[in-house]
């Protein structure tokens, strides 16, 4: 049967789990595209995809139908990312950030990557700089915003996302000398 968002919502609001499997296997793509763009490896985006598909459907009753799906999918699921992110931090030692300003260039060549490899090169950053470059050049969240997110000063936030465009900056030009030497 091929319910329209509307009937999946209700569906899933009255815990029907045929609902939720079909809303599931509707967006799990859109959901894991959004993940991956988040986790360093596939496991980690598999978790990142299950637990926001867990708050969707847990918060599903709080849903008004004037609200996109995609949109309220997107939050969710980039608000558990972050949580991820948070709960790994302890992992990690804190590094402290100098304020400082770093000047960067934009780099052109990121047209003519393929989806793939620009993935492959962003897992290669850091997680912090991954995180705070994608809630601020895919999400379009303002340093403050991100600040607050991830409990971490304005200027972390921006010294974070400059360093990730020079690494992303180098990465392009080690992989686009090794394209051009095949």
């Amino acid at each position: 049967m091929n319910w329209s968002d509307e009937e999946l919502i209700d569906g899933c609001k009255r815990r029907s789990a045929k609902h939720e499997e079909i809303f599931f296997k509707r967006y799990y793509g859109y959901v894991m595209g959004i993940s991956l763009s988040y986790a360093k490896d596939r496991d980690l985006a598999q978790e990142i995809v299950n637990d926001s598909f867990l708050k969707f459907f847990g918060s599903v009753a709080n849903f008004e139908e004037f609200q996109s799906v995609k949109s309220w999918l997107r939050r969710i699921t980039v608000n558990t990312a972050i949580d991820f992110y948070r709960k790994n931090k302890r992992i990690r030692e804190q590094m402290e950030i100098n304020e400082q300003t770093e000047v960067f260039h934009e780099v052109n060549a990121l047209g003519d990557l393929a989806y793939e490899n620009l993935i492959a090169l962003l897992n290669q950053l850091p997680e912090d700089q991954k995180l705070v470059f994608n809630l601020y050049e895919v999400e379009g969240y303002s340093h403050r915003e991100i600040g607050v997110k991830l409990n971490i000063t304005e200027s972390s936030s921006r010294v974070y996302l400059a360093r990730a465009k020079s690494k992303l900056r180098q990465l392009v030009q080690i992989h686009l000398k090794e394209y051009a030497g095949r």
